[in-house]
């Protein structure tokens, strides 16, 4: 069984970020103006942007990735599926001059972190999707994932894959259970401690720690836990802020504990049992990396095809096995559970990847930091961080 965990940069502050951000009036596509030309019925091509290593591969052979290659053997829908997007500011930059000046990305269908997916639903970049036609996504998506925010009723995003961000720790090494945000700011963790370095990957966890609705949080929220913050670096208890190369330190054991991605720690633990993950008890972010049609793609049919396509449970069983990150699909933990394999079986119980409901009833969605907001707390946890 093939374990991978996405590896991703954790930027922030790009310009592409700072014009999002601002909320630039001219960049706002109305609704009337973003579908394009549907070449679907004739043309049987599609363009998915996706992340590294974020799909299933043949263990033999790299290149071949069964869900896909099934899908376009059941279709006769080619897919082009490009590896592209490795940061979300990045990927913002490189498609928002097309977006912004009404032109065709190229791309029928994009995965981006659903706090990015934020500012492309607020803009007007990304069509709505035709939830009549998508009777799997209908039935089957979990309905803790099924209204954020920025999305009400998921009708522009479907979630990819999901997952939490908690804490990570080497349990042998520090001799004791961590069960709470706080435990980390305990006197022999000083300089042990990572915390991450992107704002919106790091913000909900630490105002969950201080007992803060992440769904409604306010701004003094955010400036209390950047004093907080401010103080733990002063003294050097927090040894350094990370994006994933986290994973590293807590494996050489330079680093005792840290936020941390659940999937990432599925990984780790194949190699290190003592590394465990924690949903402190005041609760843990739960988020998304979401499938998109951006404006004017010329296949949007066949685009909602595919997304609908990864909503059929025994897919969604097949994508989870390999990635390992919290499955959006909840039915497909009894396909898994039905495994004649023992290590795919296993899968099905693993909280990370299907959480269970004393784990669910601590697991919340931020609310996304507003246009209005952003300038003004990125440059002030950059200061922080020091990016």
């Amino acid at each position: 069984m093939s374990r991978r965990s996405v590896l991703r940069a954790l930027g922030a502050g790009a310009a592409g970020a700072t014009l999002a951000g601002c909320g630039v009036p001219a960049a706002y596509v109305k609704p009337g103006d973003r579908a394009g030309r549907d070449s679907s019925a004739s043309d049987h091509t599609l363009h998915f942007a996706n992340w590294p290593l974020y799909i299933d591969t043949d263990d033999e052979n790299q290149s071949k990735r069964p869900t896909l290659d099934a899908f376009s053997k059941r279709t006769g829908i080619s897919v082009t599926y490009t590896e592209e997007i490795n940061d979300n500011d990045e990927f913002f930059g490189k498609i928002s001059p097309a977006l912004m000046n009404h032109q065709q990305t190229g791309r029928d269908l994009v995965v981006i972190s659903d706090w990015m997916a934020a500012r492309f639903v607020r803009l007007g970049w990304v069509q709505e999707m035709d939830r009549a036609k998508q009777p799997n996504v209908a039935k089957y998506l979990d309905p803790q994932l099924r209204s954020p925010a920025f999305d009400k009723g998921r009708t522009h995003s479907v979630p990819w894959q999901s997952g939490i961000t908690g804490i990570a720790y080497n349990r042998k090494k520090l001799g004791r259970e961590i069960k709470h945000l706080s435990d980390l700011w305990a006197h022999d963790l000083r300089g042990k401690v990572t915390l991450l370095s992107g704002l919106d990957e790091s913000f909900a966890l630490l105002m969950q720690g201080n007992g803060v609705d992440i769904t409604r949080w306010k701004r003094d929220d955010f400036y209390d836990i950047c004093e907080q913050v401010e103080k733990l670096v002063k003294t050097k208890h927090i040894r350094r802020f990370t994006g994933n190369d986290y994973i590293k330190d807590l494996s050489t054991g330079d680093v005792l504990a840290c936020q941390a991605y659940s999937g990432d720690v599925i990984q780790l633990q194949a190699d290190n049992p003592e590394i465990e993950f924690v949903v402190p008890q005041e609760g843990a972010e739960l988020w998304a990396e979401s499938l998109m049609i951006p404006n004017l793609a010329h296949h949007k049919r066949n685009a909602e095809k595919l997304v609908d396509y990864y909503y059929e449970p025994e897919v969604a069983a097949e994508l989870a096995a390999w990635v390992n990150y919290v499955c959006p699909v909840p039915a497909a933990r009894e396909v898994l559970a039905s495994s004649k394999d023992e290590e795919t079986a296993a899968l099905a119980e693993d909280p990370l990847i299907f959480p269970d409901d004393a784990m669910r009833k601590r697991l919340a969605i931020a609310r996304d930091i507003t246009s209005e907001e952003r300038t003004e707390f990125a440059k002030k946890w950059n200061s922080i961080v020091g990016l």
